[in-house]
């Protein structure tokens, strides 16, 4: 299991947010998603610890949080849906 982080500023990197979490446990993993278009990051992230106590601590002492200039959304992550096969949209064919 992983917490979720929102509402990030877009200067965020892995090693700030190692350094924050790190004061409530031994973090594991830290990843933050970006835009495939442009690169740049989309605000959110997670962050994985050692253990559930570590990351409830967090949790409680982070979720509403201010850092670097943005009020912290900070909860479990909820487990990645299964948004079904295939993909690609558009048109079928030729008619």
């Amino acid at each position: 299991m992983s917490v979720y982080v929102g509402n990030l500023s877009y200067e965020v990197t892995p090693e700030d947010l190692t350094q924050v979490f790190a004061e409530y446990g031994s973090v594991k993993r830290v990843q933050i998603p970006t835009d495939r278009e442009t690169g740049r990051v989309r605000g959110f992230a997670f962050v994985e610890m050692s253990s559930e106590e570590e990351e409830t601590a967090a949790i409680e002492a982070l979720d509403g949080a201010e850092w670097m200039g943005r009020g912290l959304k900070v909860n479990k992550a909820k487990p990645k849906e299964d948004r079904g096969g295939g993909g690609g949209g558009g048109r079928r064919g030729r008619y």
